[in-house]
């Protein structure tokens, strides 16, 4: 019977790891998607577009750096996109630890330019959307105390990493 126990916490332990498995790689998806189509949109946006986002005036620095933005974006969803496969849970930790602080920082510099600037709805937009996306990658970086990713480590990798 103690065994029986021991089998089926086991059976449940493994279950959650695999559910928060198959959750981090939806989001990873969701998040390269978005990343690929805004950064192309970026890229890709038309003069009047930047015109009258600007209050219509075209202003071709906020354009470059616009586009720039979006090379960046479509390089992050591609890299977002193919780490579905990755199996490295330390790989995977740091990612999510990265792309938490990123979109803290993004959000932060959205909401300097919210107060900073003309306010808008657009930015209250992204502000929210940037702390949602975060809090989820948050969410599986610190969540559970770091363990919602599991690392799996042969002794010997651990003595080398503590040298």
């Amino acid at each position: 019977e103690f065994t029986d126990r021991l089998l089926d916490i086991t059976m449940m332990a493994a279950d959650h790891q695999l559910l928060a498995r198959v959750q981090l790689d939806r989001l990873f998806l969701m998040d390269a998607i978005v990343s690929v189509m805004f950064g192309l949109l970026s890229l890709l946006s038309p003069h009047h577009i930047i015109a009258a986002l600007n209050g219509g005036a075209y202003n071709h620095g906020a354009h470059e750096a616009l586009r720039l933005y979006g090379c960046l974006r479509l390089a992050l969803g591609w890299i977002i996109l193919h780490l579905r496969c990755v199996d490295d849970g330390k790989f995977r930790r740091t990612v999510c630890e990265s792309l938490c602080a990123c979109y803290a920082l993004q959000s932060l510099a959205v909401l300097r330019a919210q107060f900073t600037d003309r306010a808008n709805i657009i930015n209250w937009i992204a502000i929210i959307v940037l702390i949602g996306v975060g809090s989820c990658y948050g969410r599986f970086r610190f969540g559970k105390g770091g363990e919602l990713i599991k690392v799996y480590e042969l002794p010997m990798s651990t003595m080398k990493s503590a040298q």
